[in-house]
């Protein structure tokens, strides 16, 4: 068993794909209609046959509520990792990406936290 796609809720699904393909540097993978939204996955440049990512729509009332509440609590969405985290940090500031954590050591890792501007905080991660 593996795990092929994974989620992230997202309340506007064209500006989700603008930040993970032009900011993150993703790539789009699927973009299929779904009823009033899009079946629409990114995936890892440096992993195109990889897990992908779904950018779900967040038009159910359960999903809404747990998007805001783990957001202001300030718990990460999802997680990616990154060779450098230092140099993604600048790589991303320079685009206008907002952090909440700046690259912080904890422990054998390393982390920082960023908005995706689509009502979400995902932390970045590199092991030490």
């Amino acid at each position: 068993m593996r795990i092929k796609v994974t989620s992230v809720f997202v309340n506007d699904q064209e500006k989700a794909l603008q930040f993970y393909t032009d900011i993150l540097g993703f790539q789009k993978k699927m973009d299929m209609p779904a009823g009033d939204f899009k079946w629409l996955t990114v995936v890892s440049s440096e992993d195109p046959d990889g897990v992908e990512l779904l950018l779900e729509p967040n038009d159910n009332e359960a999903a809404k509520t747990y998007q805001e509440a783990i957001y202001e609590q300030g718990i990460p969405a999802t997680s990616f990792v990154v060779e450098d985290i230092w140099q993604e940090y600048e790589r991303m500031k320079k685009k206008g990406v907002e952090f909440t954590m700046e690259p912080t050591e904890a422990g054998p890792v390393t982390f920082a936290i960023f908005d995706d501007t689509c009502g979400n905080l995902i932390q970045l991660s590199q092991a030490r």
